[in-house]
């Protein structure tokens, strides 16, 4: 496919197209942005439990078909995990990502939220839990990257 995307969109067109579509979100639907209610939603489904919020089916479909979209448009672009993908055998990798994504998603039922929906939603609100979970999110990402970076001898 032609290489339609040249690159990645820069901070000054993604962060306020991000903005705006909280405003916007809050405004018509008076809703909190954010991903993992969407995948809530998506257990419900699985679990055949009523759906308590149908849009956010919508917004997780629109993410997945995003993903492959861009991927697609970019022509090749999608280059893995960065220097985890270039240490790790596919199997290990498989294994560490699901095992991240376990913790990601306990966190994130446990802090009654996402990063993105804390980040971006919460603490654009003003809420002093969200602030909380964000400074959070930020410190672990800093101590996991600082320990990962030590123990790989700094090759990661």
């Amino acid at each position: 496919m032609l290489q339609v995307i040249a690159g990645q969109l820069p901070w000054w067109v993604a962060g306020p197209g991000v903005g705006l579509c909280v405003v916007a979100l809050y405004a018509l639907a008076n809703a909190k942005l954010g991903v993992s209610g969407g995948w809530l939603q998506l257990l419900f489904v699985a679990e055949r439990r009523p759906v308590t919020e149908p849009w956010r089916l919508w917004f997780t479909g629109g993410l997945v078909a995003g993903a492959f979209l861009a991927a697609g448009l970019g022509a090749g672009r999608v280059s893995g995990y960065g220097a985890l993908s270039r240490h790790l055998p596919v199997p290990l990798l498989a294994l560490v990502l699901l095992a991240v994504g376990v913790l990601i998603g306990y966190g994130a039922r446990w802090a009654g939220g996402c990063t993105s929906g804390h980040g971006i939603s919460g603490c654009s609100a003003g809420s002093p839990e969200s602030f909380a979970a964000t400074a959070t999110f930020f410190l672990v990402a800093i101590v996991v990257t600082v320990l990962v970076h030590l123990l790989s001898g700094g090759a990661v």
